[in-house]
């Protein structure tokens, strides 16, 4: 298995990682939880980059990294549904159904032998979910590394998180919807 694989393969145990400090009730949960984040987020950039430069591009590393970066962010938001009140439930039904939709159009291309990159949009949308998620979790981390953090974090931190998670949701329905748009002729074709 080639360097990007396993750094695709290592997403998905820190993903599972992830979940368990941030569903924990132990001390510095969430402050794990987003360094393990960080770290996944990382493993993700770092497994395009040298794939490419290396030409070491699979049919493997073709269905599973975006599927590993599907997983990480759709659990985290999926999660903070549960624990983050200012996450709401419909924002992540936008998100996660983008998500399965053009996977679901990714997998009928492939059954077609036609291979669909990522485009420049959905790289945005990524850019703007992985802020989203880090600044959700920093909202959720700090309160714990004492009482000199509510001074220094909470007039800015909660209103940017806000805006991060609503940049997050508009880029995904335009993209996913920009998307779907410009691959139309995959799936009218079926009808």
């Amino acid at each position: 298995m080639n360097l990007p694989n396993q750094l695709t393969v290592t997403r998905f145990v820190l993903t599972a990682a992830f979940l368990a400090a941030l569903l924990s009730n132990l001390p510095f949960s969430e402050s794990g939880a987003l360094l393990l984040f960080i770290l996944a987020s990382m493993t993700d950039y770092w497994d395009g980059v040298i794939a490419r430069r290396e030409k070491l591009v699979t049919n493997f590393g073709i269905l599973m990294d975006p599927l590993a970066d599907k997983i990480l962010t759709c659990s985290a938001f999926i999660v903070f549904v549960e624990i983050d009140p200012d996450v709401a439930a419909w924002m992540v039904v936008i998100i996660v159904a983008r998500e399965f939709a053009i996977t679901g159009l990714r997998l009928l291309a492939a059954s077609k032998q036609i291979h669909l990159a990522a485009e420049g949009y959905g790289k945005h949308k990524t850019i703007s979910q992985i802020v989203a998620i880090i600044l959700t979790l920093f909202s959720l981390s700090y309160p714990e590394w004492g009482r000199w953090t509510e001074k220094a974090f909470e007039p800015w931190v909660p209103w940017l998180k806000q805006l991060s998670l609503w940049l997050a949701v508009i880029l995904t329905f335009v993209s996913g919807g920009l998307y779907l748009w410009k691959n139309r002729r995959l799936y009218l074709n079926d009808l």
